[in-house]
């Protein structure tokens, strides 16, 4: 854990030297911020040592958090959903989270006074569908689908047609986070969006990455390939579940300039939050 192990270099009696400067880069390399922040901070604290504005070791402590909140606070901006039909792409590996989240941000929205639809377009798998309706039931949302195996495509269609037709605030679609292989899924995303845009120009309105905190470098080269291939519009965050993980995040904000819009703390639907830098920095970086 990030905070444990910066704790240790953080000691107010230990002296700041190479020793301390060599290992700060490295724990923050091994906590998935990146060989370009983490060098980015530590010359931050040379500097700062240098001027004689920190002159103990536990002052880098706060320097840190402030480097951080400046870094995420950008990167801090709410859904558009100004248009009406919103329209959200979700897109993501299978394993993030992805279908679950779709649920919890039609409740979300649904729980702001919007009128909502969920769309199926996992037509990979068959058990997507079926944990879409479950939670389409369970919050009281309609799911437009088709059977297992069916075009993504025509669910899109369908689905975008039916929100127009009845003047909803917002559809939420749900892809596919697995094909046959990489270019198959991209292809596939691409495909999608240009049936959205013909449909709703201007549409998707928010192009959405759903991402498991957890994964680490893996989770910023995802983030990376579907922003190439789809242009994504910001990032959801989950399973961060009050751990202090997600410092892969900073990296994606800093590299990508992708904000992050959503994390998910939770299973329950209210558990879908929008973003706040504070609190995500009192996590990863406790103040003591």
């Amino acid at each position: 854990m990030l905070g444990s192990e910066l704790a240790a270099i953080f000691e107010p009696e230990r002296p700041i030297d190479e020793a301390l400067y060599t290992e700060l880069e490295e724990v923050l390399i091994a906590a998935d911020l990146g060989a370009a922040i983490a060098a980015d901070f530590t010359n931050r604290a040379r500097e700062e040592v240098m001027f004689g504005t920190v002159t103990r070791a536990d002052e880098l402590r706060p320097l840190f958090r402030r480097f951080l909140t400046d870094t995420l606070t950008p990167a801090a901006q709410p859904l558009s959903l100004d248009q009406r039909p919103s329209v959200i792409l979700m897109l993501g590996v299978n394993g993030s989270g992805k279908t679950t989240t779709c649920a919890k941000l039609a409740s979300m929205i649904q729980g702001q006074g919007g009128q909502v639809l969920l769309a199926a377009a996992d037509t990979f798998r068959a058990a997507a569908i079926e944990q879409l309706e479950t939670w389409g039931t369970r919050i009281g949302v309609e799911v437009i689908h088709q059977a297992a195996g069916s075009d993504p495509a025509a669910v899109v269609f369908d689905a975008v047609k039916a929100a127009t037709a009845r003047s909803v605030d917002a559809l939420v679609i749900d892809t596919a986070g697995r094909l046959h292989t990489k270019s198959n899924l991209m292809a596939e995303l691409v495909k999608l969006r240009r049936v959205i845009e013909r449909q709703l120009p201007g549409a998707p309105h928010e192009s959405l990455m759903v991402l498991d905190a957890p994964t680490g470098q893996n989770g910023f080269a995802q983030a990376r390939q579907f922003h190439e291939a789809i242009t994504l519009s910001g990032i959801v965050l989950t399973k961060l579940d009050g751990t202090a993980k997600g410092g892969i995040v900073v990296r994606i904000v800093r590299e990508l300039g992708l904000p992050i819009k959503l994390v998910g703390v939770g299973e329950r639907a209210e558990d879908l939050q929008p973003f706040e830098p504070g609190p995500f920095v009192d996590a990863l970086v406790p103040v003591k």
